[in-house]
């Protein structure tokens, strides 16, 4: 008498393949599940938002976070600056979102040498050092076009010298010599404050050498200057903004 068809070898066989190809659909149909496949969310844009913002939200929506800081000094104290993935992109929950935020203070930087760089050249340093770009004022030069001073809370501020990363630069530039020729101001018989105040008024560069003892310069005359204001014709003499006037000063009374 035959042997039931359950208990034969082939029944056993065929009873574990069916099982095997239970076991692989299954596997493979629950494997999008088990990844996430499907479940894909859009990453939002939190650049501009302040890290707490961006945080919650990431959180909210079950992403993990990792954070980086820089300074821009543009920018708001914990602003995101970045964002990676990038806003738009597909991603899938439970992944890092990597943050780049603005940090709640400004580092310190060493003041870069700017003078006799090309203005465009300082520019380019300031940027780069993450400094700013205060107000720029232009004196007659030779030196056309090139740092002649920088200046920080308007004192000369020296190369190496520790400030903000932020902090407002002011640079004065030379302006080249002035082409337009005009009468060389008489300083001779005033005072020592007046001629320089006459001087700067006329963009003319000067030196000064004290004869005798100076007991009050406010007091002090000019006696001689070259170029003189009259020629040996008793015509104006000419000058040039940004010329150099040298004159004598001394007590007056002596």
């Amino acid at each position: 008498m035959s042997r039931p068809f359950k208990k034969t070898f082939l029944f056993n066989l065929i009873l574990i393949g069916i099982i095997c190809i239970a076991i692989y659909w299954i596997f493979f149909a629950s494997l999008g599940w088990i990844t996430g496949h499907g479940k894909e969310l859009q990453v939002p844009d939190f650049t501009g938002q302040t890290a707490a913002q961006a945080m919650g939200r990431l959180e909210s929506m079950g992403f993990k976070i990792d954070i980086d800081s820089t300074y821009d000094p543009t920018k708001k104290a914990s602003e995101v600056l970045d964002q990676q993935p990038n806003a738009g992109s597909k991603v899938k929950s439970g992944r890092t979102i990597f943050l780049t935020i603005n940090k709640m203070s400004a580092p310190t930087i060493e003041m870069p040498n700017l003078v006799n760089l090309s203005f465009r050249s300082a520019e380019m340093l300031l940027k780069n050092n993450k400094l700013m770009l205060g107000d720029t004022s232009f004196v007659p030069d030779l030196a056309n076009g090139a740092v002649l001073s920088q200046l920080f809370g308007g004192k000369e501020i020296k190369p190496g010298t520790a400030l903000p990363q932020g902090s407002r630069i002011d640079l004065v530039i030379g302006d080249g010599l002035g082409s337009k020729l005009f009468s060389v101001p008489d300083i001779v018989g005033l005072s020592y404050p007046e001629a320089i105040a006459m001087l700067n008024a006329s963009n003319l560069n000067f030196t000064v050498v004290f004869d005798g003892v100076i007991t009050d310069t406010m007091t002090a005359v000019v006696y001689v200057q070259a170029p003189e204001a009259l020629n040996a014709l008793s015509e104006n003499n000419q000058i040039s903004e940004g010329d150099v006037v040298d004159f004598r000063v001394k007590q007056d009374g002596e």
